[in-house]
């Protein structure tokens, strides 16, 4: 019982913190407030459209496993300053989770690999990005965990269209489970370290039934900085990251759910790395890197669980 209860005292240390978090990040603000500021962002602010795309069968490897596909569709609504620019946007998005070798048969799967695992969401947020360089970002999301996320229809789907093989292990998927998260990250300081080169801090956490982590990390980026999101750019970064997991629903079921068919406990510790490159200009925006995570699951060894993937996102502001 030890474990647990260790385990349920960072949930719950993890939720006070970040709702300490939004606490400081709207200023007190009333919802109505916020629900105002909305409204007035999508009114009078600058509308981009988002398409992010995660998949590890970018880079041409078709034995799909672990987080295979990462698809968001989003809005945002900028109202720009001088020196600083306020964000509120709405997200809807679909994560696929499966084993390690989508190939397999239910009984091939070993005990300690990865569930299959679906998670249909929407969700707004609101960001404040500052011309220092610093940030706050915090959101909610909303979904469906299991079949009701129509993992098993998707990937089916989409690997009938693209010639690739079809997965055999969606009759195992966790059970049906709705689900919310509450997320934050912050950026404190930006060292400018010269006119092309600059390294941030940053931390955060999810709070939730589906995600309970905290997170910090650095990033450093180089070429053309722009210290406004929506400023132009061209630069190449590298991001390094931590992330300490009190409940992972993909790996552990639903927090509510009971008799999966098939559950695994989480590793702790989890560690990525991204190198990648952002191309910013009025009209369009071209976000593109590699993502090398550690492996996910307590049990599974770090040659057999680390994963590789390709993160795409593409913007467009009418």
């Amino acid at each position: 019982m030890q474990p647990y209860a260790t385990i349920c005292r960072l949930r719950q240390a993890i939720g006070l913190m970040l709702i300490a978090t939004f606490s400081l990040t709207v200023h007190a603000q009333s919802f109505s407030n916020l629900i105002g500021d909305f409204q007035k962002a999508s009114n009078d602010g600058v509308s981009s459209f988002t398409l992010d795309i995660d998949n590890d069968s970018l880079l041409l490897n078709k034995d799909d496993g672990f987080y295979t596909s990462g698809v968001r569709l989003g809005q945002k609504f900028t109202l720009r300053a001088p020196t600083a620019s306020t964000v509120f946007g709405w997200r809807f998005g679909q994560e696929l989770y499966t084993a390690s070798d989508i190939k397999l048969q239910p009984s091939q799967i070993g005990a300690n690999d990865h569930p299959y695992a679906g998670w249909l969401y929407a969700g707004v947020f609101k960001e404040t990005h500052h011309a220092d360089g610093t940030h706050q970002t915090f959101g909610i999301d909303v979904g469906c965990l299991g079949p009701c996320a129509g993992g098993r229809p998707t990937q089916k789907g989409v690997h009938r269209v693209i010639d690739q093989p079809q997965p055999q292990g969606w009759s195992t998927q966790v059970k049906n489970e709705w689900g919310g998260i509450v997320y934050a990250d912050i950026a404190p300081v930006r060292w400018q370290l010269s006119d092309a080169l600059d390294l941030t801090p940053s931390y955060g956490g999810r709070f939730g039934n589906i995600h309970t982590d905290v997170n910090a990390g650095l990033t450093l980026r180089a070429g053309q900085l722009n210290r406004l999101p929506d400023q132009p750019t061209l630069h190449g970064f590298v991001r390094l990251n931590g992330r300490a997991v009190a409940y992972d629903a993909t790996l552990q079921g639903g927090y509510f759910s009971s008799d999966n068919p098939r559950t695994v406990d989480p590793k702790r510790l989890v560690g990525e790395a991204e190198v990648g490159m952002v191309w910013q200009r009025d009209q369009y925006g071209v976000y593109a890197s590699v993502i090398r995570r550690s492996n996910e699951i307590s049990g599974l060894s770090q040659s057999d669980g680390a994963q590789n993937f390709i993160r795409l996102q593409f913007v467009y502001t009418p």
